[in-house]
């Protein structure tokens, strides 16, 4: 049976998508603070430097693939107009059920559309969307390599793959403070915020079990983007990956 990992231990990979969405049942109700709380409101710049890079004009269509609460989904909205459309999709519905009240509550409901999706199978024609993101959702992907290349496929010619994602810290001097961080205080928060120091162990994790900037430059390229690059942000820490499908 073929492997995969969740976090630091190997699993059957026909198990992982079901821990993860078990996970993410979890982590649901508190997402959004957690994400404050653990990055101390970072993670609002990197989406922002995210969506500073879609060139996404009014009436353009685009994807945003593991959208969660839909802060990408949100922003890219915004850009597309009342003429333009945004599919915001998750493979777990709780997380989705959130974003969808989240844009709604924004005023974001005419140009966007919520389904259920896995990133894996995409249910989009090929050449649909001139941007497709995913953020902090990658990593969480059973099947990297297959999911690269359904965002890819459904990129119409000239647009572009934005992959927003933690990675390795380019600064030798970061790694101590970041392990200490990651496995001692992000799992105490998980526990006193979330009640579940688990899976946010679990999501320490997954980011060490991430390939680094370069290897994900390499599957973006495999899975036919080209001109892929990325931007360092917060010392490496995350990383954001540009591809294009021409």
């Amino acid at each position: 049976m073929e492997q995969t990992h969740f976090g630091f231990e190997t699993v059957p990979a026909a198990e992982k998508a079901g821990r993860v969405r078990a996970v993410f049942d979890s982590v649901a109700a508190n997402y959004d603070l957690m994400n404050d709380l653990m990055s101390g409101g970072l993670h609002r710049l990197w989406k922002r430097f995210a969506l500073g890079r879609t060139a996404l004009r009014p009436g353009d269509l685009a994807l945003d693939v593991a959208g969660g609460t839909g802060d990408l989904s949100a922003g890219m909205a915004r850009q597309v107009g009342a003429a333009g459309l945004v599919c915001h999709t998750d493979v777990n519905r709780e997380m989705l059920d959130i974003g969808r009240r989240r844009l709604v509550d924004a005023g974001l409901f005419a140009n966007v559309r919520t389904l259920q999706a896995n990133a894996e199978h995409l249910p989009f024609a090929n050449s649909s969307f001139h941007c497709v993101t995913i953020g902090f959702g990658l990593r969480n992907v059973t099947d990297k390599p297959a999911a690269l290349r359904e965002m890819a496929r459904v990129l119409k010619p000239g647009g572009r793959l934005l992959v927003l994602e933690f990675s390795k810290p380019a600064v030798k001097l970061i790694e101590p403070f970041y392990d200490l961080y990651s496995f001692r205080i992000l799992p105490w928060l998980g526990e006193v915020v979330a009640h579940d120091a688990a899976s946010y162990r679990y999501l320490a994790e997954s980011i060490r079990m991430h390939p680094d900037q370069d290897t994900l430059r390499g599957l973006m390229e495999g899975a036919g983007l080209e001109d892929v690059r990325y931007h360092n942000l917060s010392g490496g820490i995350v990383a954001l990956h540009v591809g294009f499908r021409y």
